[in-house]
């Protein structure tokens, strides 16, 4: 069976939170998706449950599961017209490198142009975030420019902006 039958897309709850907990103690992780380190539980509590109940019309979160537990998920933020921003955290650190990314993320694109009409999809990526990279260029996204850095992984990192359309 493939990884493209065993990924699918859903809604986060406030029942996600002892595994997002488990992320939180995941230092890699953490590092490198700029989560802090250490977070206390109680406040991270309360962030998942504001990511949970976030009823915004320009931002979307939804989970990505695979054998009926949660491995991560994917964001479409700023959403204005046909345009967004994707964004992706695999909080489950055995399933890196494994391309259930890149099928949530197709599933992703298909569900935001079928119902919400977005075809302009945008996204920012860390220099030295080769994983990353791979999987947006793979996806079809083209770099546009280079602007800005962040910490990445504790070391300074430029920062890759890249666009793609979905048709």
């Amino acid at each position: 069976m493939s990884n493209k039958q065993l990924v699918k897309l859903r809604s986060i709850s406030l029942d996600d939170y002892t595994v997002v907990l488990t992320w939180s103690k995941d230092h890699i992780f953490c590092l490198a998706n700029g989560w802090e380190i250490n977070r206390q539980e109680k406040e991270l509590r309360q962030w998942w449950k504001h990511c949970v109940m976030n009823k915004a019309k320009d931002f979307l979160r939804l989970g990505i599961e695979t054998s009926d537990r949660l491995i991560g998920y994917v964001d479409l933020a700023c959403i204005e017209g046909n345009t967004t921003e994707f964004g992706i955290a695999i909080g489950d650190r055995n399933a890196w490198g494994k391309g259930f990314g890149s099928q949530a993320a197709l599933s992703l694109f298909e569900f935001a142009s079928i119902e919400l009409g977005i075809t302009r999809f945008t996204a920012e990526t860390h220099e030295a975030n080769i994983r990353s990279r791979r999987m947006l260029q793979k996806l079809g996204f083209q770099e546009v420019s280079r602007i800005g850095t962040e910490r990445y992984l504790e070391m300074d990192s430029a920062l890759i902006q890249y666009e793609m359309i979905f048709n």
